[in-house]
């Protein structure tokens, strides 16, 4: 198993009626590849100096992202497929459906970037899906 430190730029996109949020997250973290799964596990925090872990797994044909501490949720993408989770927040538990149109991974190497892309769509709680775009760049650290 290869484990390297990792520099992390997430950029999360919402597109909903024509309006865009965009937030974007920096953090250190690690990446551990072996074989054909690579994962990605770092932490962040909130306003309220909160922490979230996050533990990303990157396969050939799916990527879950576990997340625990302030926010609580397993999302699973898997491309044209519909997956179900249950997404928990200080603010309540929200019952979440993901459809996933796109995955593309690009693993870091040497001096070059890698990066995870992500296209899909959400719904919260049986509300109208709204399309989000993530981004995560990833560059090893010497």
């Amino acid at each position: 198993m290869n484990k390297s430190p990792v520099s992390i730029k997430m950029t999360m996109e919402i597109i909903d009626q024509g309006n865009k949020d965009i937030t974007i997250v920096e953090e250190q973290g690690q990446l551990l590849e072996k074989d054909d799964t690579t994962v990605l596990k770092f932490s962040e925090t909130n306003e309220n100096n909160e922490q979230t872990a996050s533990l990303i797994t990157i396969q050939p044909d799916k990527v879950s992202v576990k997340r625990s501490g302030a926010v609580s949720m397993l999302q699973k993408f898997q491309r044209k497929q519909l997956t179900e989770n249950v997404y928990r927040h200080p603010f309540g538990t929200m019952h979440m459906e993901t459809e996933t149109d796109q995955i593309l991974y690009q693993a870091p190497v040497a001096n070059k970037s890698g990066e995870l892309f992500i296209s899909y769509q959400t719904s919260l709680n049986g509300e109208t899906p709204r399309r989000h775009r993530l981004t995560i760049r990833l560059n090893k650290e010497n």
